[in-house]
């Protein structure tokens, strides 16, 4: 992570990427192109564009994200999908083009303890969050380790997929991924200097709003929400565009590079973020968000992992 918390949402895999990992995942995803495949146009959403207010000047607990200061950001009109890519949407991409996902490649991904059986092997943990744990045979159709599958949640988003793979999806299904400031923008929902994504209220009329971590993090989840990992997709109320789980449930990736200041004297017109860098963005919280420890659930929060990083909280959304 390239944020004052290492490891708190989604830990960095730091591990140099298999040879030829990158080449061959485009490889194979370039032969069988064809636009418009697994998206369905029901799945998009129009946002008209124009100017909103991105960021926050209310006091945020890491400096080292750069929420603030708000500022106004005028966007082109665009497209983004209503929900998260499902694991059934990215089987269909796996079975036409054959790819294999990084978490494949490496042979292991990051899974949050409390998702594995009582009786798993003893695994590494990662030194400033143990609670995120190495799992072998863990990645997107085995998303607990290689004991689980993906039966009965085609409609949960994927996850175990990295940048890179949310990439080739993309060039896959003719989308591709949303900039940080269209992120924003669709997951304010025409709301403008609100903390969540449908107010400032976190709980109005005691409705659960979205899919985050309820109880003791990280040991014990009461699952108030109804869930102890992800949701289906859709399962929280949508916003004032009509779109789902912008926040909690899965962390999701943007195209933009990381940066902690460079929107300060950056583009305001459709922001791409900078030219190059070591961490892409992530945007949304996950299931883990818990206001003791990480509230990244909140729209104007921010984070960030290494393109080929991958954990059973990321996944992605789609925009044209």
């Amino acid at each position: 992570m390239t944020t004052d918390e290492p490891g708190c949402c989604a830990p960095q895999r730091n591990e140099a990427p298999v040879e030829g990992s990158d080449a061959d995942g485009t490889a194979e995803v370039a032969s069988a192109a064809r636009a418009g495949a697994g998206i369905h146009e029901a799945d998009l959403v129009e946002i008209p564009g124009g100017a909103f207010v991105m960021g926050t000047d209310e006091p945020y607990r890491y400096e080292g994200d750069g929420e603030g200061p708000a500022r106004e950001v005028t966007l082109r009109p665009f497209r983004i999908s209503r929900h998260s890519v499902t694991n059934a949407q990215f089987r269909s991409f796996v079975q036409e083009t054959g790819y294999v996902t990084e978490a494949e490649r490496f042979g292991w991904s990051f899974v949050f303890h409390l998702l594995l059986p009582d009786d798993f092997p003893d695994t590494r943990g990662v030194a400033s969050a143990p609670w995120w744990r190495q799992v072998y045979g863990a990645d997107w159709a085995h998303p607990a380790g290689p004991q689980s599958d993906i039966d009965g949640v085609d409609d949960h988003p994927v996850v175990h997929v990295s940048w890179t793979d949310a990439a080739r999806y993309c060039e896959w299904a003719g989308v591709r991924l949303p900039t940080e400031a269209e992120w924003e923008m669709a997951a304010r929902g025409g709301l403008v200097r609100r903390r969540f994504v449908w107010g400032d209220e976190f709980r109005p009329d005691d409705t659960t709003m979205c899919n985050i971590f309820e109880g003791t993090f990280p040991t014990e989840n009461t699952a108030a929400d109804g869930y102890v990992g992800t949701s289906p997709v859709g399962a929280f109320p949508a916003n004032g565009f009509g779109l789902h789980d912008m926040a909690g449930n899965v962390w999701e990736w943007c195209s933009d590079w990381f940066h902690s200041n460079f929107h300060l004297d950056g583009p305001r017109v459709d922001p791409t973020g900078p030219e190059r860098g070591e961490a892409r963005v992530i945007r949304g919280g996950s299931y883990l968000c818990h206001d003791s420890y990480c509230d990244r659930y909140r729209v104007s929060a921010r984070s960030s992992n290494t393109p080929d990083a991958s954990t059973g909280n990321m996944g992605f959304r789609v925009a044209t």
